[in-house]
């Protein structure tokens, strides 16, 4: 496996093959490995590529862009294990030699809801750097978690108004033996956090448990669990119900999903579970 840092290089060693990526922000975990696999198995012969960058664009001011953690030497041990080619790990200044002036901004239906409005700009963060990593790395495939469900969407339908060039696969959650969706920040949590963190999935389960008993008051529904997981010492941003398709709010019959985001101490989680 080799480590590039110039996108030079890395287009030199990519021209005209069939590639399968994976962006990541590094740290990585089993879930990130998972979709490396995922990637493998969709390139067949062809290479597969793994970037590693943290994007200054998709931090506000005052979330963790400078404690997130930078572990190059790690991730590439533990990518080269898991069948990664290449592993592209660009500095701010190869990746943006100039200030970012162009930026690719989603539609506001999708973007300024749910993680969009607790997070302004992250989503035009998201997609600036996709798009300029699909630019330079020129997949046929890339692999993304479901974890991040709503970037998930917003990147297949940038993918689709944009007419990239790229499939865009669909990587299952990765959860440790209690459940507990695996994430980089969760190593910001301590021993009891983790423990106390298992309450956010069984918070949207419980969400699910009572639309399926028949309960319909949506805003109850959702009412109910905030208060409950505030009064286990969480501060939520926002624990709902939504149709799979669009977000939007659920009807009879349609495929649906609970997300939820909320701060645990100083950390903060998201999750979601498919119905």
């Amino acid at each position: 496996m080799q480590v590039i840092h110039t996108i030079a290089e890395l287009r030199q060693a990519l021209a005209g093959q069939a590639t399968a990526f994976v962006p990541t922000m590094g740290n990585l975990h089993e879930g990130h490995l998972s979709l490396v696999h995922q990637a493998r198995a969709a390139a067949g012969a062809g290479p597969v590529v793994a970037s590693i960058f943290v994007n200054r664009l998709q931090f506000a001011p005052h979330e963790d862009f400078d404690r997130y953690p930078r572990t190059l030497a790690r991730d590439a041990e533990l990518l080269a294990g898991a069948g990664c080619d290449y592993v592209f790990a660009p500095d701010e200044a190869e990746l943006y030699p100039e200030p970012q002036g162009y930026k690719l901004a989603p539609p506001t239906e999708l973007a300024d809801i749910l993680e969009g409005h607790f997070r302004p700009g992250f989503f035009t963060g998201v997609c600036t750097v996709v798009a300029k990593l699909f630019n330079i790395v020129q997949p046929r495939w890339a692999v993304f978690g479901k974890k991040d469900y709503q970037q998930l969407m917003v990147i297949r339908r940038m993918v689709a108004q944009m007419a990239l060039p790229v499939e865009i696969l669909a990587g299952e959650t990765s959860r440790n033996a209690g459940g507990l969706a695996l994430s980089s920040r969760n190593g910001y949590l301590s021993e009891a956090e983790l423990a106390e963190a298992l309450q956010l999935s069984a918070t949207l389960k419980g969400m699910i448990a009572r639309w399926s008993a028949g309960e319909r008051d949506l805003a109850a529904l959702e009412s109910l669990a905030m208060e409950r997981l505030s009064a286990r010492g969480w501060a939520p941003d926002y624990l709902v119900l939504r149709r799979q398709r669009d977000l939007g709010a659920p009807a009879e019959g349609e495929a649906l999903v609970a997300l939820g985001a909320a701060r645990l101490g100083n950390t903060r989680l998201i999750d979601n579970i498919e119905v």
